[in-house]
């Protein structure tokens, strides 16, 4: 008789189950990154299928920059009373207001003021170890990334120095203000995200689906309009049915044209995409050094 074979979602899920369960047994004070995305929702799955029916060992961070969409909030606030677990959120905006983040003259996108903020969290509550769903296929920087990711004390990576992972043994030995950052999706690929939350019948925030926004045609992509992002004199605001694939500040997230109302639909769009989901992040194609500079500096 043949032996069970996992098809290829399953074995993602053992992997990153694996990798939660290290975690939990080889750190003191994890934390799980949630923003309310699509990743951070997969990891909360499998963290409820790696602990329950315990209740979850690890709090949920999340580092809110002011400049989210409503709707992500809003869907993050709801899914951790849902499960009742402990949100932790920390704001850029406490964060200018104490001097642990400075803007830089004329700064208008708060992606690098994350770093302090996040870097504060973790030595406030003294985590060892922040569970977060950076993917390889994402972008060149997050190749570079091993599961276990060694940050120093000062909450730098470097990617030159990164402990080896052989027979998925991890090495997470730490001295005192030394941390980790352990990324179970880094097999992952968009479209095993999207099947996956097909699978497990996941729900996610309504703006990845298509629906009704005002926009601007700003960088050669659709920038939302907002109070925080007004359209300039020269730019003509349409009307058009678009959702996201990737969410950042909401300065930048580019905005996809699109019919997609299901998760299905959404499948068949990432299966024929001819462009990585980051593209349409404005503060990543700035500079192809853009991650990888700040992944340096202490960022997810």
């Amino acid at each position: 008789m043949s032996g069970y074979q996992l098809d290829h979602l399953q074995h993602l899920e053992t992997e990153a189950i694996h990798l939660m369960r290290e975690c939990a047994g080889e750190f003191e004070r994890p934390a799980l990154l949630f923003s309310g995305g699509k990743d951070s929702i997969c990891l909360l799955r499998l963290a409820e299928k790696a602990f329950r029916p315990s209740e979850l060992p690890l709090p949920l961070l999340n580092v809110d920059t002011g400049h989210h969409f409503p709707e992500l909030n809003e869907f993050r606030d709801r899914r951790a009373a849902q499960l009742g677990a402990r949100l932790i959120v920390r704001r850029v905006e406490d964060a200018i207001a104490q001097g642990l983040a400075v803007p830089a003259p004329g700064e208008i996108s708060r992606n690098r003021l994350q770093i302090p903020t996040l870097l504060a969290a973790i030595e406030e509550f003294r985590f060892d170890c922040c569970i977060g769903g950076a993917r390889r296929d994402e972008e060149k920087a997050r190749a570079k990334e091993r599961f276990f990711s060694f940050r120093d004390r000062f909450g730098q990576w470097d990617p030159k120095n990164q402990r080896p992972e052989i027979w998925n043994l991890y090495n997470g030995r730490l001295h005192g203000g030394e941390n980790m950052r352990v990324f179970p999706l880094s097999n992952w690929t968009e479209l095993d995200i999207w099947e996956y939350i097909g699978r497990e019948r996941l729900e996610v925030p309504s703006i990845y689906f298509s629906h009704r926004r005002a926009c601007v045609r700003r960088g050669g992509q659709w920038l939302p309009v907002s109070e925080l992002a007004p359209p300039r004199p020269s730019e003509e605001v349409r009307e058009l049915s678009v959702r996201v694939r990737t969410i950042g500040d909401i300065i930048s997230t580019g905005m996809l044209e699109s019919p997609a109302t299901s998760v299905g639909d959404i499948i068949a769009e990432v299966a024929a995409a001819r462009v990585t989901e980051r593209g349409s992040r404005a503060d990543d194609r700035a500079s192809e050094a853009a991650m990888e500079d700040r992944k340096k500096a202490g960022y997810f």
